[in-house]
């Protein structure tokens, strides 16, 4: 018998709040009988959405009142510091108060990696905490982190992110020596700045399987299984790859309706058609990991529909199941009590970090 994960549902976060989050939550309960979930908000509003969904199993559902919303654009010190009965926070104090196994939030980005670090604080042995998430490939996806919780690392914490990468893709993808690439703009090791060069060298010397740098075509190619950057490359990456994704839909539908012949075309072609659209629909990729924390925390994009935010919800959950959070915590420490510890260039390589 399957062992009951409970979510903790940040209800009131994203564009749209309850009228997405709420479905998404029944449906994922209707996929899943091992699934409970706590919605996290007004309770007036989380009831009322509910009362629209006759039918489904109110004992694996439970909502737990928040008085207070975080914007999506309000400051991430701000929201630490004046919404404490915010959804997010007592979504994410849920977690830590062990009521539930992992948190799922589409809110604000900064205020619930903020509010998220300051409530669970970081594992022993990791500096940073990265967002990972998957994007599609010729072979299948790939994880990518960062994707936007540090702008600026040092060599150390990419490496430390490649370290967690990995351990995420071989727990969630059952990969016994999952890939890790350097994302670059060039395969020689000579190529890149300082940065790159450093943190290169420290995943060589990493207990993982390091294939070396990679490009950007090389992510959808499926080079490798995990692609490590900062979170400003990361971030560029991830909103081209949507923007390219609705981009290539909206030329092909354009193609297909110039005229009688192409729109003929089109009805044989639909099949095929519609078997690309599926692989290449970010809404099925929803869901990015907050890793390094000592609790499992879930980020969906904000503007996420109910069929994105279940996805993000189902993430959450094969995180849990597949114990990446564990995983992470004993590598770590199992490097650091070896004496192991992720590497740091040498006095000679720090003298010339860029200031």
């Amino acid at each position: 018998m399957s062992v009951t994960i409970t979510i903790a549902i940040d209800a009131m976060g994203g564009d749209h709040g309850p009228v997405v989050t709420v479905p998404a939550a029944l449906e994922l309960l209707q996929n899943d009988p091992a699934i409970r979930v706590i919605l996290v908000g007004q309770s007036s509003l989380l009831r009322a959405q509910l009362q629209l969904a006759p039918g489904y199993d109110a004992a694996r559902v439970e909502i737990h009142e928040a008085s207070q919303i975080v914007a999506m654009d309000e400051p991430p010190a701000l929201a630490l510091k004046k919404k404490k009965d915010s959804s997010m926070r007592v979504a994410i104090n849920l977690v830590q108060e062990g009521r539930a196994q992992c948190c799922v939030s589409a809110g604000n980005t900064g205020a619930l990696m903020a509010t998220a670090r300051f409530v669970l604080k970081m594992m022993p042995g990791i500096e940073r905490p990265a967002i990972a998430t998957t994007l599609p490939t010729i072979h299948g996806h790939c994880h990518v982190l960062d994707l936007g919780a540090n702008v600026d690392c040092e060599p150390k914490h990419l490496c430390q992110f490649g370290l967690m990468g990995s351990i995420l893709a071989s727990a969630v993808d059952g990969l016994e020596q999952p890939t890790v690439g350097l994302l670059n703009i060039g395969h020689e090791a000579i190529k890149g700045n300082e940065l790159i060069k450093q943190a290169g060298e420290l995943l060589r010397q990493a207990p993982i399987c390091f294939y070396g740098n990679v490009e950007g075509d090389d992510i959808y190619k499926g080079t490798v299984n995990v692609v490590v950057c900062d979170g400003f490359v990361g971030n560029v990456v991830l909103k081209t790859s949507e923007g390219l994704a609705w981009m290539l839909g909206q030329m092909i539908k354009r193609e297909f309706q110039k005229n009688l012949l192409t729109r003929l075309a089109a009805l044989v072609a639909m099949p095929v058609l519609n078997s690309f659209r599926r692989r290449v629909d970010h809404r099925q990729y929803n869901g990015a990991s907050l890793l390094g924390l000592k609790g499992v925390v879930v980020k969906s994009h904000g503007g996420a529909d109910a069929y994105a935010f279940r996805h993000a919800l189902e993430y959450a959950a094969a995180e849990v199941r597949n114990k990446v959070l564990e995983r992470i915590q004993d590598t770590v420490a199992k490097l650091t009590a070896t004496q192991h510890r992720v590497p740091e260039p040498s006095n000679q390589e720090q003298e010339h970090r860029p200031s």
